[in-house]
């Protein structure tokens, strides 16, 4: 069987960084193929024995961006084994990334030819949106809007390794103070429980320390949070399963997303460790060194 990843998704948001990772996996990978040719690309990819192969389409491919949806329809009506990775970030995360890499918006000219006026960076990025958006309901997202590029590769790396599923759990902890993830389909609020910020010995530490663990998990309202949620997502995960989708983020918020959230976080993954992909991501957390 073949197994096909489709990148795509807002222009700066990290497709490139993705194409890369794959391609440094040993992914057949092509960059903004038209969607017309999207069929014929996978068949010729099966016939020559490919195991794996990832493409990129968004707006900078010629033809209709919004003819996506139902392509990928049919290709999984067909049996196809496709994971789509939609990346998005918030309209000022991309102002910034434009103005760094000092980049023309991929619709600027498209947009000049259709109003004969040059448009701004907002113009393109809100065009952008507009065009890609019955795409994005289709297509859960990854935000990538407060991510380093390392850690959105160690996010692809595990999603492109683990089982071709129906479903991937995946819970992550998050800081308030940047906000809730847009990739969040559910979110739960633990700033409620005691922080251990406020103890200078814990303060350094994260919620996988066996210091904050041990702080935290011998707090009923903490175990009793967990217990709650773990019951709630039990409860409900079967129904999200049979709407056929392929992705659910629960996000675990705290004021800085480094103790309750991921303490939380990390027990939550445990309580379903029966469920077969479980991913863990922690938003505000520099990514682990290597031994």
């Amino acid at each position: 069987m073949i197994h096909v990843v489709l990148i795509t998704g807002m222009s700066g948001s990290g497709k490139s960084v993705v194409l890369r990772l794959l391609e440094d996996v040993g992914y057949l990978c092509v960059d903004n193929l038209p969607v017309r040719f999207l069929h014929q690309f996978i068949a010729d990819a099966r016939d020559e024995g490919r195991s794996r192969v990832a493409v990129a389409i968004d707006v900078r491919s010629p033809g209709e961006i919004s003819d996506l949806p139902g392509v990928l329809t049919a290709l999984r009506a067909m049996g196809t084994a496709l994971r789509v990775i939609f990346l998005d970030a918030d309209s000022e995360t991309l102002k910034q990334r434009y103005s760094e890499s000092r980049r023309r918006h991929p619709l600027s000219d498209r947009l000049t030819n259709e109003t004969g006026a040059t448009p701004s960076l907002t113009q393109c990025i809100e065009r952008e949106r507009q065009i890609l958006e019955p795409l994005r309901e289709q297509e859960p997202p990854i935000d990538t809007s407060d991510l380093m590029p390392g850690q959105l590769r160690n996010w692809v790396r595990d999603l492109v390794q683990v089982d071709w599923r129906p479903l991937v759990l995946t819970f992550q902890s998050f800081s308030y103070k940047r906000g809730v993830p847009r990739d969040a389909d559910l979110v739960f609020d633990v700033r409620c429980l005691p922080n251990p910020y406020y103890d200078r010995d814990l303060r350094p530490l994260t919620g996988r320390d066996p210091g904050v663990a041990q702080w935290l998990g011998s707090t009923p309202s903490v175990v009793q949070m967990i217990d709650d949620i773990q019951l709630f997502v039990r409860k409900w995960l079967p129904h999200y399963m049979q709407d056929t989708r392929s992705y659910l983020t629960i996000a675990i918020g705290c004021t800085g997303g480094q103790h309750r959230s991921v303490y939380v976080t990390e027990q939550l993954a445990r309580c379903f460790a029966d469920h077969d992909p479980v991913l863990i991501r922690h938003r505000a957390l520099p990514i682990p060194k290597s031994d």
